[in-house]
């Protein structure tokens, strides 16, 4: 008939059948559980979409362990596909942020905080994650191996998965950190995610943690290190743009942020949830010639201010958003730019290459530092900073040896006078 939809596919396997019913009306994913089947009898099964191919594959292994009893396996299995692409509740998020789209987020202005700083001692390990606010059993794994270095300090550079409801902050946050971490200061920034219910979630939670604002700076007594953390999730509430959108931090912030830098003596390490530049995904909207800025020139802007007013006396920045590990080489004057965000969200093996990548304008060059795996996804992993020595190590789980080590400032140098 003109106009019909072709027929699907059926087939004798009951767990393809089962997976198509659950692929419903959407096209994309039905095709891909089309060329699962053919696949499964042997048959050619084409083209299909390759990151739909991936998901209904891992969802017919976990049908298969299941129906086997293989509780292990469905266990893993479970634990890799949430909070993946593959998984469908990903969707909560549109519908917490239409719910809550005209709810005021209740930042805190820098007018709240004058002058104020937190204090760390002298000689503190700081340990820093990124996106690891999933709840899941990777999630706590990572958490207790962070445990294990018996941080002074936990930093967590933003996003509490889906939408950082109260709920999700409660269950996903707060109550494993308490556990695996009664004695240390815990600091979390603001991301993206934290703000599509509107915020309170993550206000509660800093509140809970003792943390004045959604931005800090936290020092060390002998003015040797702080740690100055922004907050670029609250001009990214919408999932809709999040591709596009360039990210900022607010005015008194920055004035706020350039004043800690430019009276301290030391050396400071910049946070935030959101990359000031990126060889791995868009920021911004694609430029006339369809290529993509390597840079946000927002934050770049914020960073250049910085730079003046502590010249030499940025030592690196930290950020996540970007669920990887990247090491970058000097870049737009920054010495270490380090993305952490691979903290707890599954990132395929095979996925395929982000064709945005080809398009990024002189991009940065990235250190040829490769994650391991755990068979499907990419390990997760997380930063250990020792003040004593001005040393970062990045392990990944799994392994008891760091990736790499790198000294990101020199402790012994006398802070200016």
């Amino acid at each position: 008939m003109p106009g019909s939809q072709p027929a699907t596919v059926n087939f004798r396997d009951p767990l393809v059948s089962l997976i198509q019913s659950a692929a419903g009306t959407d096209p994309l994913l039905s095709r891909a559980a089309e060329a699962l089947g053919l696949s499964k009898q042997g048959a050619d099964p084409g083209v299909a979409d390759a990151e739909a191919l991936r998901c209904v594959t891992l969802a017919h292994d976990l049908l298969t362990a299941a129906a086997a009893d293989n509780y292990e396996e469905v266990a893993r299995l479970k634990s890799e596909l949430a909070f993946s692409t593959c998984d469908p509740r990903w969707v909560e998020t549109i519908t917490e942020y239409v719910t809550h789209t005209s709810d005021p987020i209740p930042y805190i202005r820098a007018a709240v905080l004058g002058n104020t700083v937190l204090s760390m001692k002298n000689a503190a390990t700081v340990a820093i994650v990124g996106d690891w606010g999933t709840g899941t059993d990777i999630a706590i794994a990572v958490l207790n191996e962070i445990a294990a270095h018996k941080p002074d300090v936990l930093i967590h550079l933003g996003d509490v998965y889906y939408s950082g409801t109260e709920d999700e902050v409660a269950a996903n946050f707060w109550k494993p950190i308490k556990t695996a971490l009664p004695d240390a200061t815990v600091l979390t920034l603001c991301g993206n995610h934290d703000v599509y219910s509107g915020g309170q979630g993550y206000y509660g939670l800093i509140r809970s943690l003792g943390q004045p604002a959604s931005f800090f700076c936290l020092r060390s007594p002998d003015q040797r290190w702080q740690f100055c953390a922004m907050d670029t999730g609250l001009h990214d509430r919408d999932p809709l743009e999040m591709a596009t959108n360039l990210t900022y931090i607010e005015p008194d912030e920055e004035d706020y942020l350039t004043a800690r830098i430019a009276e301290f003596p030391g050396q400071t390490i910049l946070l935030s949830h959101h990359q000031p530049f990126s060889a791995l995904e868009q920021i911004g909207p694609a430029q006339a010639d369809g290529s993509f800025k390597a840079v946000n020139p927002k934050l770049a802007a914020s960073f250049m201010r910085f730079a003046l007013a502590a010249p030499g006396r940025i030592a690196a920045w930290f950020w996540g958003h970007e669920h990887a590990f990247s090491v970058y080489d000097a870049y737009i004057g920054l010495n270490k730019g380090r993305c952490l965000g691979h903290g707890a969200v599954p990132v395929f093996v095979d996925a395929p290459p982000n064709p945005v990548v080809a398009k990024i304008a002189y991009p940065p060059e990235l250190m040829d530092i490769p994650l391991g795996n755990d068979g499907d996804t990419y390990k997760h992993g997380y930063a250990i900073v020792r003040l004593d020595t001005g040393a970062a190590r990045y392990y990944q789980t799994g392994v008891a040896d760091p990736l790499f080590i790198e000294i990101i400032g020199d402790s012994r140098a006398s802070p200016k006078s």
